[in-house]
């Protein structure tokens, strides 16, 4: 990746809170980055928080951002928090990653 195509990139953190294990929430998250055309990672933290890390466009994460918060069929996010960070071009694709 050219410094160019990084400086048209953003990445966006993302951990969300609430009835987001055992609902598929990882999978929803991973395949709607994809549908997205966003690479990055989710993954569980402790037993009611999924955390993500994307890169995009800015517009792009932004809906990305959206559609997390409101989550699959059968979950309930309560909290969600987002911070901005420099891209690194290190993802290939979105993937699901093992708990933490």
């Amino acid at each position: 990746m050219t410094q160019t195509d990084l400086a048209e990139k953003a990445c966006l953190h993302i951990w969300v809170s609430g009835r987001v294990q055992g609902v598929g929430f990882r999978a929803f998250v991973q395949e709607s980055g994809t549908i997205l055309g966003l690479t990055g990672w989710v993954r569980n933290v402790g037993y009611s928080e999924v955390e993500a890390v994307a890169e995009g466009s800015r517009k792009t994460l932004e809906e990305f951002a959206r559609v997390v918060e409101r989550g699959p069929r059968g979950a309930r996010v309560d909290q969600s928090r987002v911070e901005w960070e420099t891209p690194t071009g290190e993802f290939r694709w979105f993937d699901v990653k093992h708990s933490v």
